[in-house]
């Protein structure tokens, strides 16, 4: 990783950890987020997922609250996404649970 792509990386680690801060707080069943990206094509390879603790209470968020509190902080660090919808997805604790026997890393892959 280059040293820009760190400096980066640092940049993106702590704006999505302002967003788990606030999601925590204001959504009910909200437990973490996490990233994945390719700086080789950054940011349109950026990808974050929200996840909850259960299904039920992912369908019972306004993901476009969600959606505009994660691009405004991205917008905060100089990160412009032409559409946040292609970037964001949403998971479970419960879907890992069932789908894949808890295992994150799994999932992920």
């Amino acid at each position: 990783m280059r040293k820009t792509d760190k400096k980066m990386d640092k940049a993106l680690v702590k704006a999505l950890t302002e967003v788990c801060d606030i999601a925590l707080k204001d959504y009910d069943g909200f437990e973490w987020v996490t990233h994945s990206v390719n700086y080789n094509n950054f940011p349109e390879s950026l990808s974050v997922v929200c996840v909850f603790d259960t299904n039920e209470q992912l369908e019972r968020t306004d993901l476009g609250g969600i959606y505009t509190l994660i691009n405004e902080k991205l917008l905060s660090i100089g990160i412009k996404l032409n559409d946040i919808r292609r970037h964001v997805d949403f998971d479970t604790e419960e879907n890992c649970a069932v789908e894949n026997n808890g295992n994150w890393k799994e999932r992920f892959n």
